[in-house]
């Protein structure tokens, strides 16, 4: 009697359950159990199940490997019933430390709530980890089933005319050559083009709630020199939202200026030189160069620039702040790095060199003191813009540098050299006469302690994956986790091979999700802080810089319950 189709499918899925690796699916679901402990950011059931998923598809592919080495170097074999009873064994502790793991989750993902201030859950979704899991695990296995039957096919058809060996190797490296040429030539560059086509359409909406400035001086306004049309939906907002002079005295109880603010976009010229020389000039119209601050900013892959941050800075001046800043990109700051990484640095280099060469001919006791800021990867290009054999002889006042992230080459160097003793989430390095690093609680340092002729701080979070990554986090325990850990790291957190890193990565994707003042989203009372030590703030008494926390904090928070779709400018 002929089969049916459906018992062709069962049949079909029992054979191939049946060719499963039994080493391969016990560290599997060790590496399964180990992706539900925490590391920096809560996951949804979503997020934690794809994890779990593509976690138990590498311990399989690991298993896999093992027994085909073990093979391969003719290793003595256990007899099969010796086999069978340690294979029963192990699968079932496999099993016991799975639902253990399972049983704990929720705890876990409250550990990391609870230093984040967030409500507790109630449960982790087990059921649906795990469908979500044997879903992702089925995808790959398919792909990596798929990719090794083009390798011996390809090996069957050359060991005619070449060794069975060499065959082998030049099947695989065929193979591996077809998928990553089918990857990044077929899926990325059209996932590339759709996504690309997408952000340059959202980059170009207009929103009535930021409308063209009154004011003709201003940038976009009447006599600007910089279109409002060309400046993209980030430069709208980083134009229309800064504080007035009206309303930073409404909270200052003095005098103040109204900011100068220039930004300019993509569109509004063709060559990153010739947008930082239109900066230039657009900052010249506006007599940015007679305040007594100018701050170079590089925004994020996207064009945004942080609120917090300079609403912040411009308080504390009273208004007496210039900033400028240039667009490089519309893509979100991993697309962007992953895309484009050179656009970035090139833009942000440009932009300081036109400012610093124009500033280093004005007379230095009438011109501003010049800094740097940079959130993300506006940190990682900012750093670049600035080569300290050009600038030594005429040095800029200072940096700003907030969530920089992992590549990072200055912090990098700054962080593994630190002083012994101090912890890699806030480290001390040297004196602390150049770079300071603060987090939530301020700094190490104390804020009386002597700065010599150029100020950096390092503005981060323990909790931020962006800054903390690293590719040697898959095989070494990351220095941040030896005791004490930062204020914002869950206790419960451990170090395990391979999935540690990948933990890391998704909490990198996930960063922008944390609650303000955690993760990568970074809140304006702790700006105020850095902003205090880098551009040297005198006139505020102790308990004024506490009220203008207070105030920019519930501000922030309002402006994120009410606008929760800013969160897409961002761009990490």
């Amino acid at each position: 009697m002929p089969l049916s189709a459906f018992q062709k499918l069962a049949w079909l899925i029992r054979r191939q359950m049946l060719s499963l690796s039994g080493v391969g699916l016990m560290l599997g679901a060790l590496f399964f159990a180990a992706a539900l402990t925490p590391t920096l950011i809560p996951r949804s059931y979503l997020t934690q199940g794809a994890l779990a998923g593509a976690c138990f598809a590498i311990g399989y592919l690991a298993g896999n490997l093992w027994r085909w080495l073990w093979h391969y170097l003719e290793l003595p074999e256990p007899s099969p019933q010796l086999r069978s009873s340690a294979n029963a064994l192990v699968a079932a502790g496999c099993l016991i430390v799975v639902i253990v793991y399972l049983w704990r989750a929720a705890g876990w993902q409250n550990s990391i709530r609870a230093v984040m201030k967030m409500p507790p859950v109630e449960t982790a979704h087990p059921l649906k980890v795990c469908a979500i899991a044997l879903i992702m695990f089925v995808v790959l296995l398919v792909l990596g089933r798929l990719f090794a039957l083009i390798s011996r096919f390809l090996a069957v058809r050359t060991k005619r005319i070449i060794p069975r060996k060499v065959a082998n190797v030049l099947g695989v490296l065929i193979a591996g050559l077809l998928f990553w040429s089918i990857a990044s030539n077929l899926l990325i560059s059209t996932a590339f083009r759709a996504l690309d086509s997408s952000f340059r359409e959202f980059d170009a909406l207009f929103e009535p709630e930021r409308p063209q400035p009154t004011d003709p001086g201003k940038t976009g306004g009447a006599a600007s020199l910089v279109k409002w049309t060309e400046l993209g939906r980030t430069g709208r907002r980083f134009i229309a939202s800064g504080p007035t002079a009206t309303g930073i005295s409404a909270v200052t109880g003095q005098a103040a200026q109204e900011p100068v603010r220039v930004y300019v976009g993509l569109a509004g010229a063709g060559t990153a030189q010739a947008r930082a020389r239109l900066a230039l000039d657009e900052l010249k119209r506006q007599h940015g160069f007679e305040r007594g601050t100018l701050i170079v900013v590089t925004p994020t892959g996207t064009g945004w620039i942080d609120p917090a941050a300079m609403d912040t800075v411009e308080y504390l001046h009273h208004g007496d702040v210039a900033s400028v800043a240039m667009q490089y990109s519309y893509l979100n700051s991993p697309l962007s790095l992953l895309f484009q990484p050179e656009y970035g640095a090139e833009a942000a280099r440009a932009l300081f060199s036109e400012i610093y060469g124009y500033w280093t001919t004005l007379p230095k006791d009438r011109r501003p003191k010049l800094y740097l800021h940079g959130l993300s990867l506006g940190a990682l290009n900012s750093e670049k813009s600035a080569e300290l054999f050009e600038t030594i002889g005429d040095p800029i006042a200072g940096a700003l540098w907030s969530g920089a992230p992992f590549a990072s080459r200055i912090w990098r160097s700054v962080t593994a050299n630190r002083n012994p003793g101090s912890p890699a989430w806030l480290p001390e390095f040297r004196d602390s006469r150049f770079v300071r690093f603060m987090n939530q609680n301020g700094p190490t340092v104390p804020a009386d302690a002597p700065w010599g002729p150029m100020r950096v701080v390092y503005l981060q979070y323990a909790s931020d994956a962006i800054t903390f990554f690293a590719y040697r986090d898959a095989f070494q325990a990351p220095a941040w986790m030896t005791a004490p850990r930062g204020p914002d790291v869950s206790p419960e957190l451990r170090w395990y091979p391979i999935v540690t890193m990948l933990q890391l990565a998704l909490d990198m994707a996930v960063a922008n999700g944390a609650p303000m003042g955690f993760g990568h989203v970074y809140a304006p009372e702790h700006y105020v802080d850095a902003w205090v030590a880098v551009t040297d703030v005198r006139d505020w008494s102790a308990e004024a810089l506490a009220r203008l926390k207070e105030q920019l904090a519930a501000k922030a928070r309002k402006t994120g319950a009410d606008n929760p779709g800013d969160d897409a400018d961002r761009g990490g």
